[in-house]
């Protein structure tokens, strides 16, 4: 499908939006359904959360590998292959016989989770400087509004037709939009040269498996086991290991440089606490909406009435996160960041005192979704215009990487808590979740003192994109640099 003329940027951002949301409603939609796969394809409680543990190893590790290779390669192409991966792995789970199958789709599918780096990227290449920060401010809202889009949309899908549509719909969406990316999206100007660090991509993929899969398991293998703590001492080693490796690498994967700037790491350390809150309410703020009123709370709701009562945090993602990047010029990006972790630390601390209601849960979920609309389009902000635009790819993958691992030990973690007490029925206690929701409002309380920590915005030194591509060592030499998305004559 040969490109006629160059697509302008609406054409080109509707078609990136278009790919994240594809995969960013992948991150919540099977969560509420879970109970209804396990009894379907008849296996464990234990063995079906693979199916979700499945998406976020594979993502944890896809995202930044990809992200590089996006950036040497080129980020259309690549975008190619992780839109066919989602279209493949969707279609692979939607026709399992078995969860051994159905959790080989999922991985699949978790390789797709490389089109938020590389989205990034391909708007810092194409877009004007003064129209970057609403393009990802709206990416961003987009990949927030998915996840809880997916919360909303699993029980009219499962009610109606069957859960295997969770996955054929999203395989039907992925290989349009890989038409409209192949005939749209321009091929990169702005390459990284270099080559791939292997020894570094497998060391990386080490340390994430070998952490992940504890945190995720901890609660079923037991938190003291030998298992949990000699994989926990592994992913240290091998993080050692990878750091040690990156940072005498001339062509590293990570760019530790990049990383030790404030505004990089500081903004990276929010993510992976905003990840941890985010996927904690995907996760089990509809169970504690589905528990029977005979446990003494919950309202005993349907997966769709659960789905509804979050409606207000999904409004409050979409708007505030669309918003965001308009409001950046007049509000700044660190300023909406602090913001928005302080509304999420007070909808937390709703939930620890007041959760009786279905008004009380859904006024809170409604202010982090604020909150969490603001934190999320403001995050990817600081990045992208932290990073010179040949790292924007690694960078924006990186802090997406660490908001998936704050999300598996958030996940792992909460469930820990919500499942140490049990009713004789086999109900959680509601002091669990009342311990889940302390958890939360910590969390939500340290990213905001991580927020505050984030340096302000410097003037920026303008450089014309071609001497940053036939001169990259010029941006080591310019610190925050921004680069015009304008070439001179």
């Amino acid at each position: 499908m040969p490109r006629s003329t160059k697509a302008s940027p609406l054409v080109i951002f509707s078609v990136l939006a278009a790919a994240t949301a594809s995969i960013s409603l992948l991150q919540s939609l099977v969560t509420p359904v879970l109970p209804t796969i396990q009894a379907d394809l008849h296996t464990s409680s234990t063995t079906v959360t693979w199916v979700v543990t499945a998406w976020l190893l594979t993502a944890s590790v896809a995202t930044p590998l990809l992200g590089r290779v996006g950036d040497m390669a080129g980020k259309e192409r690549t975008l190619l292959v992780t839109l066919a991966a989602i279209a493949i792995g969707s279609a692979v789970a939607a026709i399992a016989p078995n969860v051994t199958v159905l959790i080989i789709g999922r991985i699949l599918q978790g390789i797709g989770a490389a089109v938020f780096p590389l989205t990034f990227a391909v708007i810092r290449d194409e877009f004007p400087p003064e129209r970057i920060p609403s393009a990802v401010g709206a990416i961003a809202a987009v990949i927030a509004t998915g996840g809880g889009a997916g919360v909303v949309l699993a029980g009219p899908v499962v009610e109606n037709l069957s859960w295997r549509w969770l996955f054929w719909i999203p395989a039907a969406a992925a290989t349009v939009i890989w038409f409209l990316v192949l005939r749209f999206v321009p091929e990169s100007p702005v390459r990284t040269p270099g080559r791939l660090n292997v020894p570094a991509a497998v060391l990386l993929s080490g340390w994430l498996v070998a952490l992940l899969v504890p945190v995720t398991k901890g609660h079923a293998w037991g938190w003291t086991s030998g298992s949990v703590i000699g994989l926990l001492g592994l992913a240290v080693a091998l993080f050692a290991a990878w750091v040690w490796v990156e940072l005498r690498a001339t062509s590293p994967l990570i760019d530790m440089r990049m990383m030790r700037l404030p505004a990089v790491w500081t903004t990276n350390l929010v993510a992976l606490l905003f990840g941890a809150a985010m996927f904690t309410i995907y996760a089990f703020l509809p169970i504690f909406m589905q528990t029977p009123t005979a446990a003494g709370y919950g309202f005993g709701s349907s997966v769709t009435g659960a789905g509804l009562l979050l409606l207000p945090m999904l409004v409050g993602m979409a708007v505030l996160g669309f918003v965001s990047g308009s409001l950046s010029r007049v509000v700044s990006s660190k300023l909406q960041l602090v913001t928005g972790a302080g509304l999420v630390t007070l909808a937390s601390g709703w939930l620890v005192f007041l959760h009786d209601s279905r008004w009380q849960v859904s006024l809170a979920a409604g202010v982090s979704g604020i909150g969490m609309g603001l934190a999320f389009s403001s995050m990817v902000n600081l990045v992208v215009n932290g990073v010179p635009p040949e790292q924007t790819g690694v960078a924006s993958g990186m802090n997406t990487n660490l908001r998936t691992i704050g999300g598996s030990i958030g996940t792992a973690v909460v469930s820990s808590l919500i499942s140490a007490k049990t009713l004789p029925s086999g109900v959680p206690t509601e002091s669990g979740f009342t311990h889940a929701f302390i958890l939360m409002t910590v969390l939500a309380a340290v990213a905001v003192g991580a927020a505050i920590l984030v340096p302000s915005a410097r003037p920026r030194v303008q450089i014309d994109r071609r001497t940053v591509v036939s001169k990259p060592e010029m941006v080591d030499d310019v610190e925050g640099v921004e680069v015009s998305a304008a070439v001179t004559s």
